[in-house]
């Protein structure tokens, strides 16, 4: 018990989306090669003037000697066993052979001082987001659900640096990261976890977990640590929607169900299964959207607004169309229509494009 704790404290993490230039091995090596042909210009060097060191050992300086030199001198070791004794050498050591055993070293500890400068600039931008991050959205899990959910959001204009994708699975968040996504590795059910989301902060929360009883679970501590928060939650049977709604979900989708009813529909009508398809897809077609009454559209009917409006939020009121309720439209209200998705045309009442 005590290991898995741990385990899920170093994996539960918040990880930003960036663009890897290269890979860190393919660093290394480079350095590596650096190091070794400043290694190779030093011993030339001491070689081609060979002449002016002098060895305590046997007094010449052949080229294993030249090596040695080398090796010794640009790791700051320095035996003095070898040493320049012409002016000629003594020179080539001050303008050349310092300058190269200080590049040595910075191609060496270059690795370390990238590792600690990346992990400072990452701490950095880490606490720089959690400043600026306000009224963002918090989608739990990214399976086809969450995907799909996020590609709505997109879609009509929301950006992606204020989506947090939260999955207990790495792989899963690298794939968030590498499409732009903040991701927070771990359990959402942990409330540190949410919390690393910045729940707390948060205007929308999306929970679309494989299994039933982790949405619960995850609605239960996002409403307890985000009263405010609009929380719309997708559960595979029908039976435990109530169940999700008692949690603190504002809305739930029973994925299964609606799955079938379309299937149905498509059997019964083709067409309006196409339709109600190209409803669901965000951005294609037809969508399906909420907006506000203008102020011209006030006093009037339903009917008489250029768009297509299928239902009118008064308030907590939901009221149909066709509902009496619905007319004539007040200026706090709230229209459901049907637009098209390209900019173009809008319906009116008939499902017809209104004439330019």
């Amino acid at each position: 018990m005590a290991r898995n704790a741990d385990e899920q404290l170093v994996t539960s993490r918040v990880k930003l989306p960036r663009r890897i230039v290269e890979h860190p091995l393919r660093q290394v090596g480079k350095r590596l090669l650096m190091a070794l042909g400043v290694l190779a210009l030093t011993v030339l060097l001491v070689w081609a003037d060979r002449s002016g060191y002098h060895d305590n050992a046997d007094d010449s300086v052949d080229f294993l000697d030249s090596v040695y030199y080398a090796t010794v001198t640009l790791s700051t070791t320095g035996y003095g066993d070898i040493v320049p004794h012409s002016d000629g050498a003594r020179l080539a050591n001050v303008l050349l052979v310092t300058p190269l055993r200080v590049l040595f070293l910075i191609i060496l500890v270059g690795t370390t001082l990238e590792v600690l400068t990346e992990r400072t600039r990452e701490e950095w931008r880490l606490n720089r987001w959690r400043l600026q991050l306000r009224e963002h959205t918090v989608v739990v899990g990214f399976g086809t659900k969450g995907r799909s959910a996020i590609q709505t959001l997109t879609a009509t204009g929301l950006k992606k640096g204020q989506i947090i994708v939260v999955d207990p699975s790495s792989k899963v968040i690298e794939t968030a990261n590498t499409e732009g996504f903040v991701g927070v590795i771990g359990d959402a059910t942990r409330s540190d976890v949410l919390l690393r989301a910045e729940v707390q902060k948060a205007r929308q929360i999306v929970i679309a977990t494989q299994r039933d009883d982790t949405a619960v679970l995850v609605t239960l501590t996002a409403r307890q640590l985000n009263r405010g928060a609009k929380i719309v939650a997708a559960v595979r049977e029908e039976e435990n929607a109530p169940l999700l709604r008692q949690s603190g979900a504002d809305a739930v989708i029973t994925s299964a169900s609606a799955a079938g009813r379309l299937l149905g529909l498509s059997v019964l009508s083709p067409s309006a299964g196409i339709v109600m398809e190209d409803l669901i897809q965000q951005g294609s077609g037809l969508d399906l959207i909420e907006r506000p009454v203008i102020k011209a559209e006030v006093g009037r009917g339903v009917r008489e607004t250029d768009d297509l409006v299928v239902s009118v939020l008064r308030g907590h009121r939901l009221i149909g169309y066709d509902d009496p309720a619905a007319s004539p439209l007040q200026l706090t209200d709230r229209l459901i229509t049907i637009v098209r998705a390209d900019g173009g045309s809008p319906l009116n009442s008939l499902g017809r494009p209104l004439p330019e």
